[in-house]
């Protein structure tokens, strides 16, 4: 599967089983320092389409990974505003 192209809760799901397996660890072992449940760990590599995507960042940082999202060419976006603190 070529990671920098993901475009499918299935996808994406096989690619978090294959980072945690070759970083060594167990589904259990991510849902705990990930600070998510194991249900959500099983769910998600099993590519459940209804992962709260909050979570989903969280698991992806912690096994280093990293999202880009590209806008499709050619579209033109506003300059973005910066938000205030929380």
């Amino acid at each position: 599967m070529d990671a920098s192209r993901v475009l499918t809760i299935d996808q994406l799901g096989t690619l978090i089983r294959q980072v945690r397996k070759a970083v060594g660890l167990r589904q259990d072992q991510l849902a705990g320092v990930a600070n998510v449940g194991l249900r959500f760990i099983v769910d998600l590599e099993a590519g459940k389409s209804t992962a709260q995507v909050g979570k989903v960042l969280q698991v992806l940082s912690t096994l280093g990974c990293t999202v880009s999202v590209t806008p499709p060419p050619g579209l033109e976006l506003p300059p973005q505003k910066p938000r205030k603190a929380r």
